[in-house]
């Protein structure tokens, strides 16, 4: 039995070879000191600034956001204009495409964020001569982040809809005339294989800088592990990262905008007061929250981006 997620793109430009970004494809624990990732140039990466196209690039597009636990507004799907966060993207500077969109359903930071996350450890570890990968379904539950006690037939189901759902997250690139179109994916195929317990998946190699690690990826990875099950805390976290080191107070409604809240109003105030609590209590925010008129504003007085993260031996074993 298969169950697939095949790609029903179309346009889609026939791309060279590129140098593919990869970590070391050997049995090894992934520290944070250590340059995980080599070019094919042979050249090592850095962390690098926020202009950069990473694999975080997507989260601080808000396109992952936190589950509806209450029904407000139906917020089936997602249109996001990524045109700035992605211009850096190599085949956006090789064709001139200036017009960059995402949309698709709405993807979960509890689930699908998960499920992505091991897409791109998976493609990192196993995608250097291939664009195409398979590994075992318990290997890449692991990268997601679920302990064995969870690897059930549930889980199985559960990531299986991940699937399906990153499999439908189009991403459109067009020139600024429109002369030059591109539709592509976060993921152009996948297929788990119930009976060998296997999962295949296939990546479009033109979009290789979102597939790739560096330190500053991996460290992103462990808080947000440290904040697993906080759906609302990971999304606010990724939304703060992307600010400038020294951001205006942020109203509630900004807030709520970028998480895609949809509950009464007193709930979502809740939500993310809870979340700022969180943020703090994981050592990642220095903040208030003050009321002027009848708005909300979180004054932000400092960010640590390590969190609690203190030991430069720290590391995922699950990544291994």
């Amino acid at each position: 039995m298969f169950i697939n997620w095949m790609s029903s793109c179309f346009v889609i430009i026939s791309f060279p070879s590129v140098d593919k970004v990869y970590m070391d494809n050997k049995n090894k624990v992934l520290h944070l000191p250590d340059v995980l990732s080599i070019s094919g140039t042979g050249k090592k990466l850095t962390p690098s600034s926020n202009s950069t196209v990473q694999p975080v690039a997507l989260m601080r597009l808000g396109l992952f956001v936190p589950t509806l636990k209450r029904k407000g507004s139906k917020v089936e799907s997602v249109s996001i204009d990524a045109s700035k966060e992605l211009a850096e993207l190599e085949i956006a500077q090789a064709e001139g495409y200036t017009d960059i969109r995402i949309s698709g359903p709405r993807l979960s930071m509890e689930t699908d964020f998960k499920v992505w996350i091991a897409i791109i450890v998976s493609f990192s570890r196993y995608g250097e001569t291939t664009n195409t990968i398979e590994l075992p379904f318990s290997q890449f539950a692991s990268f997601a982040g679920y302990p064995d006690k969870e690897k059930t037939t549930v889980l199985r189901m559960r990531i299986s809809d991940a699937l399906t759902r990153l499999r439908g997250t189009t991403i459109s690139l067009s020139s600024k005339n429109k002369n030059k179109h591109t539709v592509t994916g976060l993921l152009q195929r996948g297929q788990y294989d119930v009976e060998a317990d296997v999962i295949r998946l296939q990546a479009d190699e033109s979009l290789w800088e979102l597939y790739r690690i560096d330190n500053q990826v991996l460290l992103q990875m462990i808080v947000l592990r440290k904040l697993a099950n906080k759906g609302s805390a990971q999304a606010l976290y990724t939304f703060l990262e992307s600010l400038p080191q020294k951001p205006i107070p942020l109203s509630f409604s900004r807030i709520k905008k970028r998480l895609m809240l949809t509950s009464p109003d007193a709930q979502q105030n809740r939500t993310i007061k809870k979340a700022i609590e969180e943020l703090q209590k994981a050592g990642y925010l220095d903040a208030s929250v003050v009321k002027k008129d009848k708005e909300w504003f979180l004054n932000i007085h400092g960010r640590n981006p390590r969190c609690n993260v203190t030991n430069p031996a720290d590391f995922i074993a699950d990544f291994t």
